[in-house]
């Protein structure tokens, strides 16, 4: 059976256990009904709810807030029970322009694949959108590569600030991945932020005006959808093809299913191109090879 909690910060689904109790007859029913059978099983029972209790508590994302250049920011954020006591990782998740940091927890779910790790979704303020919102009316990310004019940027910073204060943050397995914008503005934090990351996962996205900034050298997967209509696979290939050069990948790849081809690079900074033939949409399947690519790096 599958509850809401009305009070609950996060609409996610709570699944509540139920036992399958053997029937008795009516002579072992009689026999069983003692005193002390009876206080067992509530005792069992309690202590039964009090351990799911804890781990849902425990497993739930919460929302998270900043004041950043007067503003306030959120995110959701999920944070394993052990996260203050073991070397924990990050992963960072940007939506695209439009979207919510809800929508991204929810279609990315990389507190399932990777439930050691902290996974972070911030959400974005209004921001002019260069392709499809002029006016600025929806969220989105700021594009500038300098720090002290770009709020979201600052943003980046406080919220990595935070983790590092509050939990036990594993440094050298810090990661991001963003959708459109937020892979884009994935790609700004590797032109800004490189030092702090593992690895990189931009999907359906270019660098633009970044491209010639791309020259820290990191492990980085690519998503492209062959027929996207949005952000032009041309556009998408300079992009990529800018980080097979400064990561010294060999020429050829080698393929790991039908989406993905994987290049060797000098010095462990690998990439990895997943190819799918729809447009600009995220496809379902990219959420565990982006987890599985995350896992192999570690920081150098």
């Amino acid at each position: 059976m599958v509850l809401f909690r009305r009070n609950s910060p996060f609409p996610y689904p709570i699944k509540v256990f139920t036992l399958s109790i053997k029937p008795y007859n009516r002579t072992e029913l009689y026999e069983n009904m003692q005193p002390n059978h009876t206080l067992k099983a509530k005792i069992w029972t309690l202590l039964m709810f009090i351990s799911i209790g804890t781990a849902l508590a425990q497993e739930l994302p919460k929302t998270l807030e900043w004041t950043i250049k007067g503003q306030i920011r959120k995110a959701l954020v999920y944070i394993p029970a052990s996260a203050k006591t073991k070397p924990t990782p990050i992963i960072f998740a940007f939506h695209g322009h439009g979207g919510t940091m809800l929508n991204m927890f929810r279609t990315r779910g990389f507190e399932k694949l990777w439930p050691e790790a902290i996974f972070i979704c911030p959400q974005g303020l209004n921001t002019v959108g260069i392709l499809t919102d002029p006016e600025g009316k929806k969220s989105g990310w700021v594009m500038s590569n300098q720090t002290n004019d770009n709020r979201d940027l600052q943003f980046f910073d406080a919220m990595l600030k935070t983790l590092r204060t509050d939990y036990n943050i594993n440094n050298s397995r810090i990661y991001a991945t963003g959708h459109s914008n937020g892979g884009g503005f994935t790609y700004l934090l590797w032109t800004t932020r490189a030092n702090e990351f593992a690895a990189f996962a931009p999907t359906a996205t270019a660098g633009g005006k970044l491209i010639p900034l791309l020259n820290t050298p990191k492990p980085g997967f690519h998503l492209m959808g062959e027929a996207d209509p949005l952000v032009k696979p041309n556009w998408q290939k300079i992009t990529y093809n800018k980080i097979l050069r400064i990561n010294g990948c060999t020429q050829e790849g080698s393929k790991l299913d039908s989406n993905i081809t994987a290049y060797t690079g000098k010095n462990g900074n690998d990439f990895e191109l997943f190819i799918h033939s729809g447009g600009h949409e995220y496809p379902k399947n990219a959420n565990q090879p982006i987890i599985d690519f995350f896992k192999k790096y570690t920081k150098k």
